[in-house]
């Protein structure tokens, strides 16, 4: 129930003072354009006026709309300076609000630094660095020891044997790559025959002889 009838909290506007300031600027700038505007059609509109009253020899006519126009024009060039006045005040106050967004990116950017330099101890990383430098130096006098027990026909020696191995290498990769598998057969096998087939084979068949009938005299 509270959920229902409670009032709803209304989510923080980001229009600020300054925001609203330069809308009210600009608007007023854009009425200032339409009455230059207004005041322009009215001055040619009096110049025409003017030119048709002298042709008809209406002079005093013409001489009232042109002083009339004469004072439109004043009028415009007030305007003028009040639309400049408003359009540089607009642009300062925008500019003042890069500023600021500006100012308060740097006290950010500065706090983010601060808070990442205490997390880092000067003396930790002295050390380091003492650490690094001493194992550079102690790699350098091995290389050193190690160039000065060589002599020349030692790496000479160490070249030829390093040749050899490469050589050696290379001619195993060779060797295996010219085995030769033997061929695959394409005959088909002979079907292998039982012991009785063999024996059958190898004895030719014996064929019975009827017994002959012996003609007895009487």
């Amino acid at each position: 129930m509270g959920a229902l009838f409670g009032k709803s909290k209304k989510p923080q506007s980001r229009i600020t003072d300054q925001d609203r300031v330069v809308l009210q600027l600009k608007t007023q700038r854009d009425r200032l354009k339409q009455y230059q505007k207004r005041i322009e059609l009215n001055l040619e509109k009096d110049r025409e006026e003017a030119k048709k009253c002298l042709q008809k020899g209406r002079k005093e006519r013409a001489k009232l709309l042109l002083r009339k126009k004469k004072y439109q024009e004043k009028l415009l060039e007030n305007t003028d300076v009040q639309l400049e006045n408003l359009e540089k005040l607009a642009a300062d106050i925008e500019f003042a609000q890069i500023e600021a967004d500006i100012v308060n990116k740097l006290k950010m950017g500065n706090e983010a630094l601060k808070a990442a330099n205490e997390l880092m101890n000067i003396e930790e990383i002295e050390n380091i660095m003492d650490e690094t430098r001493e194992g550079a130096e102690k790699q350098k006098e091995i290389d050193t020891i190690l160039s000065g027990t060589l002599t020349d026909q030692d790496e000479e020696d160490v070249l030829a044997e390093l040749d050899d191995l490469v050589n050696a290498d290379e001619a195993e990769k060779q060797a295996n790559t010219n085995i030769q598998l033997p061929e695959v057969p394409t005959d088909e096998p002979e079907p292998v025959a039982d012991d009785d087939e063999k024996v059958a084979d190898e004895e030719p068949e014996k064929v019975k002889e009827k017994p002959k009938r012996i003609l007895v005299e009487a």
